[in-house]
């Protein structure tokens, strides 16, 4: 797949998933204004809007800024996306002068699911699949990670754990968007790190993407957090500088 191409499949991938999960409480579905994808509440009632996310790779920040300003329905952010070797200075340089404050910036990484490492698990690991894991899991998280919906085979979340003592002490889920995945909310407890618990997570969730007809998985990573993505096959194409406007 080339260079462009493959951007293009990793931004639609991370729109559709990362709408999926916020979708648990209200709708919030991904579409495309143009060349810009965004992510929403899908009209409400009542109630106020969240936080709008705008996505895009090779788009000027005047026509990013433009785009989201005539059509956000309240707050807003840029997702902008410079790819690997790109220089970001001139984004930066545009967003500054458009009055834009730089949040934070993740790697964004792909896997092609063709190598995949075989490892010893350290602790028992399972998809959840069962109402009372799925339960535990939500009480240890303190936040909704699996729906009853979910608990079924061919279900578009596949949620895995790892268990110690049969408590919940590690967990990542994956989310499909046609022929890839997306890896959402991949954590360990400070308790349980540095036991290869994550790596053993990761690994068990691609080779279930791979069998369930997955071809890419996409996430986006935390600086340190890409370390552990690369050393099992993950490769970063790019880095999301995202921006809020900021408060006049």
């Amino acid at each position: 797949m080339p260079e462009n191409a493959l951007m293009q499949r990793a931004l639609e991938v991370f729109a559709h998933g990362y709408s999926f999960t916020r979708s648990f409480t209200h709708p919030y579905p991904a579409s495309r204004e143009g060349a810009i994808w965004v992510v929403r509440d899908a009209p409400r009632k009542r109630g106020t809007y969240r936080r709008e996310e705008w996505i895009a790779h090779g788009v000027d920040a005047e026509e990013i800024h433009r785009v989201a300003l005539e059509n956000t329905q309240g707050q807003y952010g840029i997702c902008a996306i410079c790819a690997e070797g790109e220089s970001d200075a001139g984004m930066r340089a545009d967003f500054k002068a458009l009055n834009y404050r730089l949040n934070s910036t993740e790697p964004v990484m792909v896997h092609r699911l063709r190598r995949i490492p075989r490892l010893t698990d350290p602790l028992p690991i399972e998809r959840v699949l069962r109402a009372e894991m799925a339960d535990r899991l939500n009480r240890t998280t303190r936040i909704r990670q699996i729906l009853p919906e979910h608990l079924v085979p061919d279900a578009p979340l596949r949620q895995y754990v790892a268990l110690e003592n049969e408590q919940p002490v590690g967990w990542v889920q994956a989310i499909v968007v046609d022929s890839a995945t997306w890896c959402s909310n991949m954590f360990v407890t400070q308790a349980a790190r540095r036991r290869g618990i994550g790596r053993a997570l990761m690994c068990r969730m691609l080779r279930d993407d791979r069998s369930h007809g997955s071809e890419l998985a996409v996430l986006t990573a935390t600086h340190t957090g890409a370390l552990l993505y690369s050393s099992i096959g993950y490769v970063r194409i790019g880095t999301l500088l995202f921006y809020t406007p900021k408060k006049r």
